[in-house]
C-alpha cells in the first residue's frame, strides 16, 4: 500500500513539473527574444496585443508578428514578476526589456490535450 502511495504522489509530482515546463519555456523564449521558440507552445490562434495594434492571429502569423516585434526592438531579456497556476490555467507578467523600452508583459496558457498552450499575449508600454 504504502508504495502505491509513493508511485501516485511521484507521478503527481512529476505530472506538475511537466505541466509547468511550458511556461518555464515560454519564458525563456521571451528572455531570448526568440520567437520561433515561442511559438512552439502557441495555441492554432492566439490574441497578441501589441502597442500599436491588437488582432487574433492564427500559429503562423503569430510567428512573423513576434520576430518582427522582437526585431524591430531588440529583446534585451525579460524579469519575471510573477507567475501563476488558476483552475489548470496559467499565466505569468514581467518586463520585456528592449533597446526601445520596456513592455510590460503578460502571458495566458490554457490547458488544451494535456498540453499548456498561449491563448494571449499583451506587451504594454
Amino acid at each position: 500500500m504504502k508504495k502505491l502511495l509513493l508511485f501516485s504522489l511521484a507521478l503527481v509530482a512529476l505530472f506538475s513539473f511537466r505541466v509547468l515546463s511550458g511556461l518555464d519555456d515560454v519564458i525563456g523564449a521571451l528572455r531570448s527574444g526568440n520567437a520561433t521558440e515561442l511559438a512552439r507552445y502557441i495555441d492554432d490562434n492566439v490574441e497578441i496585443s501589441l502597442p500599436d495594434k491588437a488582432d487574433r492571429y492564427s500559429r503562423s502569423q503569430a510567428t512573423m508578428v513576434l520576430q518582427d516585434f522582437f526585431a524591430n526592438n531588440g529583446v534585451k531579456s525579460f524579469e519575471l514578476k510573477h507567475k501563476g497556476d488558476n483552475g489548470g490555467n496559467q499565466f505569468c507578467i514581467g518586463t520585456l526589456l528592449t533597446r526601445s523600452g520596456s513592455y510590460r508583459t503578460t502571458v495566458y496558457l490554457s490547458s488544451r490535450n494535456g498540453k499548456q498552450l498561449v491563448r494571449e499575449i499583451r506587451f504594454q508600454q
